[in-house]
């Protein structure tokens, strides 16, 4: 039997099943990380667990890092203990390939796994001492867009972080005030420089992390605990950078079919690890196809991360490449596919591309109404990006990706994957009543918080942070409602609603449009499937 924890010992058994396995030395990699890193990542999630892993080992075969990574989690502890501490922190990297074969690498470039919160005091300050250290270069993110948050619904602080705040870096508990914490000790230990790299995937993501960790320090400035210079130096991109980047590879939940394939090549310790909505495992799902693009501002040196194939760049072009792909050739169309998905009762991406209609649909959207809006960033093809993404990388059926993973926090993304485009027609002077498909996704959306699929059946939806607030405006309108203006009076105040579109619908000349899809997508069991059809083939 094949055993992650053992594939020390049993190299022969690995390459004979043609697993990949580290070229450089292993324990002296880990022993040096472990002490001193140059590169800490907080987010020890599955995109980290397979595709900065994967870019760290690459460099550290290459030779061109000499140390593993720190990986940290701030929220809780459960990744640190239940899915890094049991395989010594390796990883399984399984690459699903379209025609069907796994490409298998064992990935032990993460050096060290630390719970860096108050509730555990000893990881907590091995992280400080790690800030403390001028060897430290680049901390990467990947926390997701909330991980950033400070404000509610009504901008107003959260009560958590007001505290934090008020009291001062000893009771950092958001991320946000243990990052700003953790630059403070960075700060007295030499004001030592650094670049703070998110790599999470939301347009500005520098900005909105750098004006994060600012309004943390502030805060603090006003309430007496630290002084000026301190929030000198986190503004000073000379010595505390936040590049922007732009980062891409679809990573779902470690699935079932994965874990059986492994077991059936003889693994014996890999299964499924659940985290309530998100799986763990020893092993990471992922597709061949990624980009990582990052703003070239790395104050205190970095590897040489092109080595690993990230493109370098200057911030605009890292803007472009990012805002090419999430408001427009790639995101608007995952977001299409996980409403109507779990509308229309699919459980795989692959699946929805295989019906026409949907297919048709995510075509429409990218090639007809997304790209003639698009500023080509110059280092990616939009055009060639969406190719890859419509022809290769959704219809791979080995990529056990689902539409239930992709509906999460809709909310939250729909100003950036539609507004940003919508918001662009109008900058151009351009008529946006006459677009199809970016209205019917947002007729879909708006059908999907019914909770009530094409069939008529009550269903789940992902969990959102305004889930609860939207279902009650629309609570009035249910499956059979044919009352246009029932229907205007319960939508109008969320199309209208700037904060979730980036516009006014209204104001923009969509608001109606939408709410006469939704009228359609609401006639009976069976009209979502029927009105999809009836605006693709119109078209």
């Amino acid at each position: 039997m094949l055993s992650l924890k053992k594939w020390q010992s049993q190299r022969g058994q690995f390459e004979e099943a043609g697993i990949a396995l580290p070229a450089h030395d292993v324990d002296a990699a880990r022993s040096l990380g472990a002490r001193s890193p140059r590169w800490v990542h907080f987010g020890g999630g599955n995109l980290y667990r397979a595709f900065h892993t994967e870019m760290a080992q690459d460099l550290l075969d290459a030779g061109a890092l000499d140390r593993g990574v720190v990986v940290a989690e701030t929220f809780r502890p459960f990744t640190v203990d239940e899915v890094y501490g049991p395989y010594g922190n390796d990883i399984l990297q399984v690459v699903m390939n379209a025609d069907g074969t796994l490409d298998e690498r064992v990935l032990a470039s993460t050096a060290d796994a630390l719970f860096v919160n108050p509730a555990r005091p000893n990881d907590l300050e091995r992280m400080r001492a790690h800030f403390r250290s001028p060897e430290l270069q680049m901390a990467t993110f990947t926390i997701t867009e909330k991980g950033y948050g400070l404000t509610g619904a009504d901008g107003a602080l959260l009560p958590y972080v007001a505290a934090e705040m008020a009291e001062g870096p000893a009771h950092a508990a958001s991320t946000m005030g243990i990052v700003c914490a953790l630059l403070l000790e960075r700060f007295k230990a030499g004001a030592h420089p650094i670049a703070m790299v998110s790599t999470d995937n939301f347009s500005q993501n520098g900005r909105r992390f750098q004006e994060a960790v600012l309004t943390v320090a502030r805060g603090w400035l006003h309430a007496g605990h630290v002084p000026a210079e301190f929030v000198d130096y986190v503004a000073d991109e000379s010595r505390v950078s936040f590049p922007w980047s732009m980062i891409d590879r679809i990573t779902p939940n470690p699935s079932p079919e994965t874990e059986s394939a492994l077991k059936a090549q003889g693994f014996d310790d890999l299964g499924l690890i659940p985290a309530g909505a998100v799986n763990f495992a020893g092993f990471s799902n992922t597709e061949a196809a990624h980009y990582l693009v990052i703003e070239d501002s790395f104050p205190n040196g970095r590897p040489a991360l092109e080595r690993a194939g990230v493109i370098m760049c200057d911030r605009e072009t890292a803007e472009r490449a990012d805002t090419m792909k999430v408001t427009a050739c790639l995101n608007p169309l995952h977001t299409c596919l996980a409403v109507f998905g779990c509308l229309l009762g699919y459980d795989r991406i692959w699946k929805e591309m295989e019906n026409p209609d949907l297919s048709a649909l995510v075509r429409g959207l990218g090639y007809d109404e997304d790209l003639p809006v698009v500023v080509d960033p110059g280092v990616i093809d939009p055009k060639a990006f969406i190719d890859e993404l419509l022809t290769k990388r959704l219809p791979n059926r080995s990529l056990p990706d689902a539409p239930q993973r992709i509906a999460a926090d809709t909310s939250q993304k729909i100003p950036v994957r539609f507004g940003h485009t919508l918001n662009a027609y109008l900058a151009a002077g351009r008529d946006v009543s006459g677009l199809t498909y970016i209205p019917l996704t947002i007729a879909g959306w708006l059908r999907y918080l019914l909770a009530v699929d094409d069939r008529g059946e009550a269903f789940e939806p992902s969990p959102d942070p305004l889930l609860g607030e939207l279902q009650g405006r629309l609570a009035p309108v249910t499956l059979g409602c044919d009352d246009a203006g029932l229907v205007h009076e319960a939508v109008s105040p969320i199309l209208s609603n700037r904060e979730i579109f980036a516009c006014d619908l209204y104001e923009a000349g969509l608001g109606e449009r939408v709410e006469g899809m939704l009228l359609e997508l609401l006639r009976g069991p069976g009209a979502v499937e029927a009105t999809i059809r009836k605006h693709v083939r119109g078209k």
